[in-house]
């Protein structure tokens, strides 16, 4: 049997750091989440509750909170768990609070914007030393955190590494499948989420459900020819981190990409949107960095274009919908 991880380490009080609190606690691990908010150690610690992020589930008890990093020292598992644009400075300020090679789990989805990098270099640009692993799949924080079942994906390019986290946090209702291509699984959780508000777009517009599995099928198309020219395999991204998770985004209101696009079509403004919500949008952020990798491999991404078009450069929605439709016909595959 693998050797089991005893100490986790969360970094990310959001709802997402703190449902993957709830798994660890239930498989048994010791638990220490940290957050940059102080009312959420507070409600954590006192009453057992993310009130900021995750309102109306209650944690299990043993779950400790800190605002400080340095208490992470102690951990010998670290799951990052914060947005994908503040990835980069958080494993810097990790760096300076883990000890040795503890292992790091990237457990957000998303592109960096400004450098267009996947998260897992990133990482290993920030902490060198720390083995790498990717977790993603179709898994909406709430029902994670009230134990309904949910199968992810975990990615690691050693495999006794991904065997031990398998063990140490995966449980009936918490499915962990093994894969070695860390590049796919970031792709297809990365890339779904821009495709998801192209979907909540065609639901606010009244489109109609053939359209949205047509954009659903068509962005898998998109997803898979990206993820091909960034050496990810097709079966990657035709399971549980790929198709899985497009799946879930684009089917229901609870995803906050396909609402956003939703918001959108019905005439609210982008900013107004961003200024309710306390969680992240990675969306919003990863249209433009998905649209700079199309361009670097010269992968044709129609979708991604149109989107990152009207979240970053005004593009009126009918129009774009209009360029959409009037693409010329051509083979399937």
């Amino acid at each position: 049997m693998a050797h089991l991880f005893d100490y986790i380490g969360i970094v990310g009080g959001g709802a997402w750091g703190t449902a993957l609190a709830t798994v660890a606690r239930r498989a048994g691990r010791t638990v220490l989440l940290w957050a940059r908010e102080p009312e959420v150690v507070e409600a954590v610690n006192a009453h057992h509750e993310n009130r900021l992020f995750l309102p109306g589930i209650v944690l299990p008890a043993e779950i400790k909170a800190t605002g400080n990093l340095a208490d992470l020292v102690r951990c010998d598992l670290l799951l990052l768990a914060v947005p994908a644009q503040h990835t980069r400075t958080m494993a810097q300020e990790a760096a300076k609070a883990l000890g040795g090679r503890v292992p790091v789990i990237i457990c957000a989805k998303g592109i960096e914007q400004s450098s267009a990098k996947l998260l897992s270099e990133i990482v290993s640009e920030e902490l060198p030393e720390h083995p790498l692993a990717v977790l993603s799949g179709p898994s909406f924080a709430g029902e994670v955190a009230r134990d309904l079942p949910a199968a992810l994906t975990l990615a690691a390019k050693d495999k006794v590494l991904g065997e031990r986290i398998v063990a140490s946090i995966g449980t009936r209702h918490f499915r962990l499948y093994l894969t070695d291509d860390v590049t796919g699984a970031q792709v297809g959780g990365a890339v779904k989420n821009v495709l998801a508000v192209a979907c909540g777009i065609a639901m606010g517009c009244k489109l109609g459900e053939n359209a949205r599995a047509a954009l659903i099928t068509r962005g898998l198309a998109e997803m898979m020819r990206l993820g091909a020219a960034m050496g990810a395999r097709a079966e990657t991204l035709m399971g549980l981190s790929g198709l899985g998770d497009l799946v879930l985004t684009c089917s229901s209101l609870q995803s906050r990409n396909m609402s956003l696009g939703a918001a959108l079509a019905e005439g609210t403004i982008l900013s107004d949107i961003l200024a309710r919500r306390t969680g992240v949008t990675e969306g919003v952020f990863t249209a433009a960095a998905a649209k700079t990798l199309a361009q670097k491999y010269k992968v044709e991404m129609p979708i991604v274009m149109a989107v990152d078009a009207v979240l970053n450069h005004r593009a009126a929605l009918e129009d774009t919908i209009e360029a959409l439709l009037a693409r010329p016909f051509k083979a399937e595959h």
